[in-house]
């Protein structure tokens, strides 16, 4: 082929507020004719006994002895007299004359003399947020269990809208949830309302929460049984069939064919734009875009660069002398930062200015074979050949580091983030690297010919080959090394009827290419009518484990 050379438990606040009340109003008697003892005078401890046992105490606390009841006045006379240090540390003197049993009982009686329902407390003086900053730390589970507390906790979460701030949360912090947000349209009763509308009550995102888990769960059961909604676009190449590349957001697709085209197709409709990016001369091999540019790489050995909007031609590249296969590029990083790689086994780094200024910054060169694939961040640029090899190279100096052995035949794809790559090979396997240290940490077999594409993400492995399968794989457990082998592919998935060329997904789905001349995707989200929460119906939804 022309593009590849190979919680804790809650006290309840009512029994805090009737114990902090009987201390708050406690006082010691004493006789008002008896004059107290001079301050001076010596207080003489007798210290306790060492022969005398614990049995024998705890059956003499049953009943006050007569000398305590007739010593006790005069001892507490003494005690109001002094100071509250010198009190504190004639109570000090006490314990440490008692017995190590002793001590647990005056423990058991200062505990719940110590303990503050700060919660039930704080809006008593006018700091009702303090406390509902406090519990929106909460996580679900955690939030049910300081529902029940008492009737002050659960006013001062209905009231502080905390079911709603957590869901805010989640929507702000994870992408799951912000995509299932707008795909499910409660994200219209977040955050701050438009003017002059209304947010619903608190009951509604108490019961929004577990119907969102609910929601997450089938999603997640979906991927596992391999349960989706296909739907198939056409492209209807005139001459050369084949889809070598895509990448799709919200609202578009964009691929790049062996007809030497780049076309659109609208989600929704899954109809073609009329606008078709003509000008290559060669299949379109690569292509990127971002929201102000689509740059594409092709196998007449230009990078050729597109306006997004008007479709318009406003950039071309000529440096590489063969078939340029990848590209990778980020606009704001350093002013903006390309790094194509070529059939001519070389890597160019590209400074981008604007898209009608980008210049060539640096060749790398070490490869003995095309270099396949290339990805990047702000600290490593890494790339991957025909050669069986991947390097790595430094972002900043763009400076050799290492190399990462492992594959037997050449490698034709791969993806870099944080310290993982994953990356595919004409050898039917894909591996796990750790590239800090250079060390594969697993080698993944499934596949029965070459390994075209692969993506992941923080949960799954998603992978494509020419044998017409694509693989769904659980990250996790493969950098787990007691997980067996055998269990790490979770669905295979089988319709393209030629080779797999390009796929890219989500939480929801995945979108793929192929020599087929086809674009499916796989919508996981969709395959079962979902239960949507509205005004009108607020079912309750039971059984739901809350995370």
């Amino acid at each position: 082929m022309e593009e590849m050379d190979v919680s804790s438990e809650g006290v309840s606040g009512e029994g805090l507020r009737e114990v902090e009340e009987e201390v708050q109003h406690a006082t010691f008697q004493t006789t008002p004719t008896r004059t107290p003892p001079s301050r001076t005078s010596p207080v003489k401890m007798s210290p306790v006994s060492e022969k005398t046992s614990p049995v024998e105490l705890d059956a003499e606390s049953l009943e006050p002895s007569p000398k305590y009841l007739k010593d006790r006045e005069v001892c507490l006379e003494y005690f109001t007299c002094w100071t509250e240090q010198d009190q504190i540390n004639f109570v000090k003197d006490l314990i440490r004359s008692m017995h190590h049993h002793q001590h647990g009982a005056v423990n058991a009686f200062l505990k719940p003399m110590l303990q503050r329902d700060f919660i039930s407390l704080l809006p008593k003086k006018g700091l009702d947020h303090v406390a509902e900053n406090i519990l929106s730390f909460l996580d679900a589970r955690s939030l049910c269990a300081a529902e029940l507390v008492s009737k002050e906790w659960n006013r001062v979460i209905s009231e502080g809208m905390l079911w709603k701030k957590l869901i805010e949360r989640k929507v702000n912090t994870d992408s799951l949830w912000r995509g299932l947000a707008e795909r499910r349209g409660w994200n219209q009763f977040l955050f701050k309302p438009k003017p002059g509308e209304s947010h619903p009550d608190y009951s509604f995102y108490r019961k929004l929460y577990p119907s969102i888990i609910k929601d997450i769960e089938t999603i997640e059961d979906n991927w596992r049984c391999g349960k989706h909604n296909l739907q198939r676009i056409n492209c209807r190449s005139e001459n050369s069939k084949g889809v070598y590349c895509l990448q799709y957001d919200d609202s578009k697709i964009v691929s790049g064919l062996r007809d030497n085209t780049i076309k659109m197709w609208d989600r929704q409709t899954l109809q073609q734009h009329q606008r078709v990016l003509t000008g290559h001369t060669g299949s379109v091999l690569c292509l990127q875009y971002d929201d102000k540019v689509i740059i594409s790489g092709s196998s007449d050995s230009t990078v050729r660069v597109w306006d997004v909007e008007t479709g318009e031609m406003v950039n071309t590249l000529i440096h590489h002398c063969e078939a340029v296969l990848h590209l990778s590029f980020k606009f704001r990083y350093m002013n903006g930062m390309m790094v194509t790689c070529s059939k001519d086994r070389s890597i160019a780094v590209w400074d981008m200015v604007s898209p009608t200024e980008i210049n060539l910054r640096r060749v790398l060169v070490g490869h003995r074979a095309a270099v396949n694939v290339v990805d990047f961040d702000d600290k490593y640029i890494v790339s991957a050949s025909g050669d069986r090899t991947i390097k790595v190279w430094s972002t900043h100096s763009c400076e050799f580091v290492r190399t990462l052995n492992g594959h037997k035949r050449g490698i034709a794809c791969l993806q870099y983030h944080d310290r993982l790559v994953v990356s595919g090979s004409s050898d039917n396997t894909i591996r796990l690297w750790d590239i800090e240290c250079g060390q594969c940490l697993r080698v993944l077999e499934g596949h029965e010919e070459l390994v075209r594409c692969i993506r992941f993400d923080s949960k799954r492995i998603v992978s494509g080959a020419y044998d017409g399968k694509i693989k769904v794989w659980d990250l996790q457990a493969a950098l787990d090394p007691r997980t067996p082998t055998g269990t790490l592919c979770t669905r295979t998935l089988v319709e393209h009827s030629g080779r797999v060329f390009r796929l890219q997904f989500d939480e929801f789905q995945i979108v793929s290419s192929s020599h087929d001349d086809t674009i499916l995707i796989w919508d996981f989200l969709n395959c079962t009518p979902p239960e949507r929460l509205t005004f009108q119906q607020q079912e309750p939804f039971k059984n739901v484990h809350l995370r």
